[in-house]
């Protein structure tokens, strides 16, 4: 089915439905600076733009109100982080739909448009996510999101174009719109009335794979994911953690384990979770013998807290006489990455997908 990426410009209060694109800062002015002007530069002609701020005290939101008066401006009295700061923003949303785009992102002036007609059209879409590309060199996909989101069958998120630390230049290879399992939070576009029926993004998570248990939470209700290559954004990345950060390692870790046990039914959790401990330990003892005993450390206090959070989420599981809705990848990302040598989405064989990579226009 061919997809129309074009909108009704003669109708458009029917055809151009209010967009809420909502940017959370925390003192970085300069990265506003560079990556705002874009956003207000967009073409789309129905959209709403808040800036929320989570306390910050460098001057962000007095540039912003002089710099660009009719952004709305959310103003947190305190650091809220990035989950309960972005749900505090959207409650003063009122767009058919919600982006939340991370502050470090620049745009192309189209970039909305191919996002809005995906979900007009196919009510069965839940939310959509554009092609991340590295913000430094744009001929690269970035490592948040890249073309789209997966995960393995013990709950490793992948992406097309990125598999562990490998980004992939983009020829186009990935330019067929397909179904994800997630998408990124770097830049996710979402029916607003979705995004308030599962109560936001996880608060508990604080920052980092909020956006895959959001989009697994949405499958659950029955709406698929979808890639959208037409819209095309440039993520600068490690804004908030940097990579090899401990915080960052102990929170992917965590809220990775936290992720699998909520959206698992209880027997499909006990299936992968003896596995999933015995990968994560091998990953321990790399870290140490990579001298970042800090990072691996990290790894055992995340277990600790998630074992310690998992008894907060046990009403939210699916039931056992429920049927869970399982990562698209039936086999394990580690091991085709580090002993298979798969270093290239494309190098995945297609029939260890539950769900078609092909395009599915």
């Amino acid at each position: 089915m061919q997809i129309d990426t074009e909108l009704d410009t003669d109708h458009p209060a029917i055809s151009s439905p209010l967009v809420s694109v909502v940017i959370l800062t925390y003192n970085a002015i300069e990265t506003v600076q560079q990556c705002l002007p874009s956003v207000v530069a967009s073409t789309y002609p129905n959209i709403q733009i808040l800036l929320a701020d989570n306390a910050s005290d460098d001057g962000t939101c007095d540039w912003v109100a002089s710099t660009y008066p009719n952004i709305e401006i959310i103003r947190h009295s305190t650091n809220l982080l990035f989950c309960a700061g972005n749900n505090r923003a959207v409650d003063h949303a009122t767009g058919d739909y919600i982006v939340l785009l991370n502050n470090d992102v620049e745009v192309e002036p189209g970039w909305l448009e191919p996002l809005v007609a995906r979900l007009l059209n196919q009510p069965e879409i839940g939310a959509v996510q554009p092609k991340l590309l590295q913000f430094q060199d744009r001929t690269l996909f970035e490592y948040a999101g890249g073309a789209g989101g997966h995960l393995d069958r013990f709950g490793y998120p992948f992406t097309r174009g990125r598999l562990f630390f490998e980004m992939e230049k983009d020829t186009g290879q990935y330019d067929d719109d397909v179904e994800l399992f997630w998408a990124s939070g770097a830049a996710l576009c979402i029916r607003r009335s979705l995004y308030l029926k599962l109560g936001g993004l996880d608060e508990r998570f604080e920052m980092h794979m909020e956006e895959i248990d959001l989009c697994w939470r949405l499958q659950r209700l029955g709406y698929s994911i979808q890639s959208v290559s037409a819209s095309r954004v440039f993520h600068i990345g490690g804004a908030s953690l940097p990579q090899g950060s401990p915080r960052k390692t102990y929170l992917n870790y965590r809220n990775n384990i936290l992720t699998l046990y909520k959206n698992l039914t209880p027997q499909d959790w006990l299936k992968i979770f003896p596995a999933r401990v015995l990968l994560d330990g091998i990953g321990f003892l790399r870290l140490l013998l990579l001298f970042k005993p800090r990072e691996a450390f990290a790894v055992l206090r995340a277990y600790g807290s998630a074992h310690v959070m998992k008894a907060s989420m046990k009403s939210e599981r699916p039931l056992r006489t429920e049927k869970s809705i399982l990562p698209h990848y039936s086999r394990s990302i580690v091991l085709d990455y580090f002993v298979r040598g798969h270093r290239r989405f494309s190098d995945l064989p297609e029939s260890a997908f539950r769900k078609s990579t092909k395009s599915i226009n």
